[in-house]
């Protein structure tokens, strides 16, 4: 019997399932000489949050975590108390994805608001924002944004800062789940602060996986004065890396050349690829603007497991026959191609 490892194949499930960037795993390698300090007092460690600081500024905190999960629940857990709420969209990770892991670290109440298009908007969240004072209500402190959202769109810069200007005048905080922040930059053609901090976001949860990392997140705070407890929080979560210089040294690679922007790119370019192809195909619906490097479309019922006999990806809204296709920094012209082909025979029937 064959083994899978001879016939290599990438597919759009997600982001997830690529592979690891060359230069990561060369940074992995160079950080894998000789002995070090734990936990992250090391020249690896300090010399990847200097990398952040020159993209985000200098008076910021960074701290890496083990997975995209830690670094939202951490993110909030900073930020609340556990009568507190956390105002986010009805299709957000945190609130469908994590298996209440926010709602159990943090004790707070997650309040799933109406979408657009993927992005919470400012009337919801000032529908949503009532019960200050009142001790029987659970009172909102943090607005948590996808960027890029869960329906592969892309907020705008305005969007942003009318969400954090409305969050501030209200005492509250604004968090980014940045899972896939490179591709919304690289989608907007901003740098990494610019779609960012100068936007008025507090937190960010900077994605790495999806980007072609090997495995590791970090949490970046541009008020250093709210990660005040984050150390403890760190490790009593259970996210404290010991050999931390091989989570720093990804980091480090990703934000040395612009490897995050050029593998952002590549896959948004991809995606951009990817639904001109399907939608040539009858049958098919692209039903949300491909804005960075996933595509959803709604297709024929009687196509799905014939697709899936060739790629495996995820329903996105089962009622609907709603897919998710995700490219990837990896992701060819030629597998576009093969991949159209099945779809296209597929939905044909």
């Amino acid at each position: 019997m064959p083994s899978v490892l001879t016939q290599p194949i990438r597919g759009f499930a997600s982001d997830n399932n690529a592979g690891v960037h060359p230069e990561i795993l060369e940074a992995i390698a160079r950080a894998n000489q000789g002995h070090v300090v734990a936990y992250g007092d090391d020249a690896y460690t300090r010399s990847a949050i200097k990398k952040f600081e020159d993209h985000f500024g200098a008076d910021i905190a960074v701290f890496f975590t083990f997975n995209g999960t830690g670094a939202n629940v951490l993110s909030l857990q900073a930020l609340t108390r556990s009568f507190q709420s956390v105002l986010c969209s009805a299709y957000a990770h945190i609130y469908t994805d994590e298996c209440g892991a926010p709602e159990k670290h943090t004790g707070c109440k997650l309040i799933p608001l109406p979408q657009q298009d993927g992005k919470v908007t400012l009337d919801s969240v000032r529908h949503a924002y009532h019960g200050i004072g009142d001790e029987h209500h659970s009172q909102p402190r943090v607005i948590s944004i996808t960027q890029s959202t869960e329906m592969g769109t892309v907020y705008k810069p305005e969007e942003i800062h009318a969400l954090a200007q409305f969050a501030h005048e209200h005492g509250m905080f604004l968090h980014m789940d940045g899972a896939r922040i490179a591709n919304a930059a690289a989608s907007l053609g901003q740098t990494l602060r610019q779609a960012t901090r100068d936007l008025g976001v507090d937190v960010l949860s900077f994605g790495g996986t999806k980007n072609g990392i090997l495995g590791g997140e970090a949490v970046v705070f541009f008020e250093p004065g709210l990660s005040h407890d984050f150390l403890y929080l760190r490790k009593q979560n259970m996210q404290l890396a010991s050999k931390m210089r091989f989570v720093a040294a990804q980091f480090e690679a990703l934000l040395t050349n612009d490897l995050w922007r050029r593998s952002a790119e590549h896959a948004n370019r991809m995606a951009q690829l990817l639904e001109k192809e399907v939608r040539r195909i009858a049958g098919v619906r692209v039903v949300w603007k491909v804005e960075a490097n996933g595509v959803f479309a709604q297709i024929p019922r009687h196509s799905i497991e014939k697709i899936k006999q060739h790629y495996f990806f995820y329903m996105w809204m089962e009622e609907e026959s709603i897919v998710r296709w995700m490219c990837s920094f990896d992701t060819t012209e030629e597998d576009i191609r093969k991949f159209v082909e099945v779809v296209a025979e597929a939905v044909k029937g």
